[in-house]
């Protein structure tokens, strides 16, 4: 709306202005390209009702609305192509995160879950919002699960696994030291070690890991002064995970369910 106007002023204004601004504001492409003439056609007034209404709006004439208009719609123009932008960087990182990733990947990841006495969450940072939502769901799903984000505790945690539990490492660039001194200690026990990273296969995690699963980020940052790069990517492959677990586990209970009524019969 290039046009705007508060009530006591509007309240001034007579019907045909009224009707001159509502037309002015409903089609701005249209106005863009009429004349002054054409305008008071369509609002059934004359040219100098226009000009008098477009004045009394505080612009100079018919030429400046124009001008005005014109770049208002230069400005709608930069925007959608802004805005688009962000719709593609969004969907670039979900389609490509979902084109790194393979079936026998999730499967085997799934596989070392439902196997684990106890799976240990790692991460750092804004990632562990990921790895909370993902401990919630999983223990949703019965399984016995714990995430951490402390240093400390996690070194703690790492120097004790024993055989049978998981640890499973959610990094979004593969390098943050705690993590990795983390997985180094699980791994010198024997420790099946699981990583979740958007970094390449050579970061020290990807190294550790026994099933690295990769995701895709986007090389955009829109904060640069903190690290508030995107964990969606990360969001992408624990979502897959959770889904098929769950997909599991209702066909695991139909299957007892139709085993029960079939032993009853």
């Amino acid at each position: 709306m290039l046009i705007k106007i508060d009530q006591d002023f509007h309240e001034r204004l007579t019907t045909t202005e009224k009707h001159v601004i509502n037309f002015i504001n409903a089609n701005p492409d249209k106005v863009l390209a009429m004349s002054i003439l054409e305008v008071a056609e369509q609002t059934f007034s004359s040219p100098a009702t226009v000009s008098r209404t477009i004045k009394k709006c505080g612009i100079s004439g018919f030429a400046e609305l124009r001008y005005l208009l014109s770049q208002q719609a230069e400005e709608a123009r930069q925007d959608s192509i802004e805005v688009n932008e962000i719709f593609n960087k969004s969907l670039s990182e979900v389609t490509n995160t979902i084109d790194h990733l393979s079936t026998d990947t999730i499967l085997r990841v799934v596989k070392e879950i439902k196997e684990a006495r106890r799976i240990y969450l790692l991460s750092r940072g804004l990632t562990e919002l990921v790895a909370r939502e993902f401990e919630l769901k999983l223990q949703i799903l019965g399984y016995n699960v714990f995430a951490n984000s402390d240093p400390a505790i996690m070194q703690k945690i790492t120097r004790e696994v024993r055989p049978g539990e998981l640890v499973f490492v959610f990094s979004l660039s593969g390098l943050t030291e705690e993590l990795v001194k983390a997985a180094e200690n699980a791994s010198s026990l024997g420790a099946h070690i699981i990583c979740c990273t958007c970094g390449p296969a050579d970061t020290p995690l990807a190294r550790l890991a026994h099933i690295t699963v990769f995701g895709y980020k986007h090389q955009h940052v829109s904060i640069k002064n903190v690290d508030a790069t995107s964990r969606f990517p990360l969001y992408v492959i624990s979502r897959i995970i959770i889904d098929y677990l769950t997909l599991q586990k209702q066909q695991d209970e139909e299957k007892k369910k139709n085993k029960k009524q079939h032993s009853l019969r």
